[in-house]
């Protein structure tokens, strides 16, 4: 019986790999008891961007919009600790853009360095506010992410 191969492991993305960067300071609260930024604050850092992105170009209306995201599926890899304090930045892609779907592509790199120490990934699917059933992205949304689809960035 042959042996089953392991996956390659992935390799750190580069700057130029995203379109949009968010700025990010550690907390001391971010640490855990190994004194690392704990994983689950990676996400954190992840949702935070993609929202600023969709605020800064008004295409989420947090609070009285008909359509939200909810979160299907997410994933992460980490590649170099992160601590406080450190300066970081969150680079943004969108690696596909659906009827009702986007998968959003984030790396987290320290500040200056070119790979990043973490990339992950979060499925969005939009859906009414009121009834939680998928619904057809906006034009207005579908605008403001057409250019994050994946490709390589201008900086």
């Amino acid at each position: 019986m042959a042996k089953p191969s392991k996956p390659s492991k992935p390799s750190p993305h580069t700057r130029n790999d995203y379109k949009f960067f968010s700025d990010v300071q550690t907390r001391w609260e971010d640490n855990d008891i190994y004194g690392h930024v704990n994983n689950a604050v990676y996400y954190s850092y992840f949702d935070s961007t993609v929202n600023a992105y969709l605020i800064k170009n008004d295409a989420l209306n947090i609070h009285e919009g008909d359509e939200i995201g909810l979160v299907v599926e997410s994933g992460c890899q980490y590649f170099s600790e992160i601590a406080y304090p450190q300066k970081l930045e969150i680079g943004l892609r969108v690696g596909h853009l659906g009827n009702s779907s986007v998968r959003y592509e984030l790396a987290l790199f320290v500040e200056g360095e070119q790979t990043s120490a973490a990339q992950g990934f979060f499925t969005h699917v939009y859906v009414n506010r009121e009834n939680r059933r998928p619904k057809k992205l906006s034009d207005h949304l579908r605008n403001a992410l057409v250019s994050l689809v994946e490709g390589p960035a201008t900086l």
